[in-house]
């Protein structure tokens, strides 16, 4: 990709991982629009630092559990930007959702929010990428997919589902737009995990630590920069957990 000026869209980018990758990328020469939900004042900051680092930023709100969501997304950041090079599909749901109370309201939502949004924001930004004759889309996948949790059924089965459409639509957005996903393994712990807890999952990490957001947002950086001949691919980024489990 050359290096004039870049827009990316980062859903989620209000905390947590979304948030480093957001930032990251502005460091590097990108304007963000910083998609939210619930956290307009953290996503505030984050715009506002990204326009203290002389790129441009816009706040998209939408809530991703709303079918309507995507397209009125894409719609609102190309209004601000005019012109959109990349999407990086970040937000997600990390419901407990045990089988002994699961409900069919619970796993539609978990499925909206996880697996059909991302899919029908990269559905939603197709014709302005097929008419730019480029474009570039990241998925925020995740090694549960292929390694499911007991206790969060919809989530896993989403996230699957999200490696699945990443290689199909990989194929059928080819040859203008590359396609490809990042599976964290812990980045961040989840905010209710105990120390127990986190101890318990890094006795299973070959590398013996954590990760950290930092970690996922270079390899975002470098599907959307460097990989020119990668598509339809998911990279791990988790201390090789994935091959010791």
């Amino acid at each position: 990709m050359s290096a004039r000026q870049r827009t990316v869209i980062v859903t989620g980018a209000a905390r947590r991982v979304g948030r480093q990758i957001a930032l990251h990328l502005a460091e590097h020469g990108w304007d963000v629009a910083v998609h939210y939900n619930r956290s307009e004042d953290e996503a505030r900051e984050v715009a506002e630092a990204i326009r203290a680092m002389g790129r441009r930023s816009s706040l998209i709100p939408g809530d991703l559990a709303d079918p309507a969501s995507p397209g009125r997304i894409i719609d609102l950041a190309l209004r601000e930007h005019g012109r959109i090079e990349a999407l990086v599909n970040n937000a997600a749901v990390f419901p407990e959702t045990p089988i002994e109370s699961l409900t069919a309201e619970q796993f539609a939502r978990v499925l909206q929010v996880n697996l059909i949004a991302p899919v029908m924001l990269a559905a939603a930004i197709w014709p302005h990428f097929r008419a730019n004759g480029e474009g570039r889309i990241v998925n925020l996948v995740d090694i549960y997919a292929d390694r499911p949790l007991a206790g969060r059924v919809a989530y896993c089965a989403a996230k699957a589902g999200l490696v699945t459409a990443t290689r199909a639509l990989a194929r059928a957005m080819a040859p203008a737009v590359r396609v490809n996903g990042v599976a964290p393994g812990i980045a961040l712990f989840p905010e209710e995990s105990t120390p127990e807890q986190q101890e318990r999952v890094l006795r299973s990490v070959p590398l013996g630590r954590p990760g950290e957001p930092r970690d996922i947002a270079r390899t975002v950086r470098f599907l959307l920069e460097e990989a020119d001949y990668i598509t339809g691919q998911v990279i791990a980024v988790d201390g090789g957990r994935s091959i010791a489990w």
